[in-house]
């Protein structure tokens, strides 16, 4: 501002010869109208620079301070961890701009950026994310993080899944109609079960099979309250685990790898899109420091996420 206001008086000091030359031009008993004529001058003289000064300090803070914001639709498993408290600000801080955050399931959060809605996607399912990349709707993808799903469910396991791969898990759930509740809402947790379900050769229906319609935290709380087997990312379950009586039961299979990438919307679709800092935040997630924040991301000690690109110091 400094700088905007010393310009102003650099303006008015210019004026001031201008205004000056009537001030000697006419005898002290020159006529009354061009006394008059002589004071309206002198007025402008004193509040010319009291405008220019206000107009300056009226428009100075918007275009100093104004942070621009960038629309990012990511799953609710990572909003639910905690982990976006701790991986935006400092992305926030350096570009001077505000991520907001639209926490939806993965299919969800690709139908907004299909409508331009949204800047950039976090999301968890590989195979919605090529096609909506083939579709022209998505470039730059990155993988940021993994972990892994794991079928959870009530410490008794009356389905008997514990130490079953996840197919094994799924049938004897099945075969006992044990309760099982489903995210049921095309997130990337509802595409791997219903792969699973698939490979198990297996249409979940009937009294036992409730679906949700949720997030992922929501869901796990509602399994929890049924006493029911549900399948949760990682990091969720270890976000909740000590709001929910269920344990992990069945994991440590390949089928059950939740890789997580980020890509940009198509500016070419929408160019209201803020694509550029869409560029940005991507190049800021896959950087060093922000793996290192991944990496350091713990609840109770237990890693919650798995950077995808750096994996050491």
């Amino acid at each position: 501002m400094g700088s905007d206001a010393q310009s102003a008086e650099r303006l008015v000091a210019r004026s001031e010869p201008f205004w000056a030359q009537y001030k000697t031009e006419f005898p002290p008993q020159a006529d009354s109208s061009y006394k008059s004529r002589l004071t309206q001058v002198e007025m402008k003289n004193k509040v010319f620079p009291i405008i220019i000064s206000l107009i300056f300090s009226l428009m100075l803070p918007f275009s100093s301070s104004a942070q621009e914001r960038l629309r990012m639709a990511t799953t609710t498993s990572v909003q639910d961890s905690g982990l976006l408290d701790n991986l935006l600000p400092p992305f926030e801080q350096k570009f001077n701009i505000k991520v907001d955050v639209i926490a939806v399931g993965t299919g969800k959060a690709l139908k907004l950026a299909e409508n331009g809605d949204v800047d950039i996607v976090f999301v968890h399912d590989p195979e919605a994310e090529d096609n909506f990349i083939k579709a022209g709707f998505g470039i730059n993808r990155q993988e940021v993080m993994y972990n892994d799903f794991v079928i959870a469910g009530p410490r008794d396991d009356p389905a008997l899944i514990k130490w079953q791969d996840a197919v094994g898990a799924f049938k004897k759930i099945s075969e006992k109609k044990c309760f099982f509740v489903s995210r049921g809402d095309e997130s990337g947790t509802h595409k791997k079960e219903k792969q699973l379900w698939k490979l198990a050769a297996i249409k979940p229906f009937g009294g036992w099979y409730l679906e949700a319609g949720q997030g992922m935290g929501a869901t796990l709380l509602i399994a929890s309250e049924k006493r029911a087997y549900c399948l949760v990312d990682r990091a969720t379950y270890n976000a909740y685990i000590n709001k929910v009586e269920l344990i992990i039961l069945s994991f440590s299979d390949l089928r059950l790898i939740n890789r997580y990438s980020v890509i940009a919307v198509n500016p070419k679709r929408n160019p209201r899109l803020n694509y550029n800092h869409a560029l940005a935040l991507i190049k800021w997630l896959i950087s060093r420091q922000a793996q290192k924040i991944i990496a350091g991301f713990k609840k109770d000690g237990k890693m919650l996420f798995h950077p995808a690109v750096y994996t050491g110091d």
